[in-house]
């Protein structure tokens, strides 16, 4: 093998190397900006504590139903989910009670209810008439017995501007064939 040869496959070598490792730390990139906006939406949603309870509620203004609380969370950070539980729960991947981060959405009775899960088995919540959004605690006996599961969103990966486009290169024209080639020529 020659060493120009051996050159060439060194540097096919390091460009598959290179790729390989890119796709790996894009994927890790990805999974440290999911974590990030969990953290930033449960640290947000504490700001919230106190707003009263209201059936049907989106605001802080006029207060907040479970799953109007967390769609108001994430669309701060401009992620929308639907209205309903049972929408919302369709949403992101499922993620298991040992497996939950902040920032997951859990639900509870039937998907009747939705909190956002802030760390430690707790999770922040509006929970029901005459209430106001508070942090309540897997092992509290209602939650505990009627949990019902919990969601990781996905969040739109950034958009990349495109690249811009190169410039054909001007090929320079060598004139013609000297007339030694031309014999060479097949046909």
């Amino acid at each position: 093998m020659t060493t120009r040869l051996r050159h060439v496959l060194l540097v096919l070598a390091l460009v598959c190397l290179a790729a390989a490792t890119a796709g790996r730390a894009t994927a890790a990139h990805a999974r440290a900006q999911h974590a990030a906006l969990g953290k930033r939406a449960a640290v947000y949603a504490r700001h919230l504590l106190g707003v009263p309870y209201r059936w049907g509620g989106t605001s802080p203004a006029t207060g907040f139903d479970c799953s109007g609380f967390v769609s108001f969370v994430y669309r701060h950070f401009g992620v929308a989910l639907p209205r309903t539980t049972y929408e919302q729960f369709t949403r992101g991947r499922r993620v298991s009670r040992a497996g939950l981060r902040p920032g997951d959405l859990v639900f509870f009775d039937g998907v009747g209810h939705v909190g956002l899960y802030v760390g430690h088995g707790r999770f922040i919540h509006a929970p029901h008439s005459g209430a106001s959004v508070e942090v309540s605690s897997f092992s509290d006996g209602w939650y505990s017995t009627t949990f019902d599961g919990g969601r990781r969103l996905w969040t739109p990966a950034p958009k990349t501007p495109p690249r811009p486009r190169a410039r054909p290169r001007k090929v320079e024209r060598l004139g013609p064939i000297p007339v030694a080639w031309q014999a060479l020529r097949p046909g």
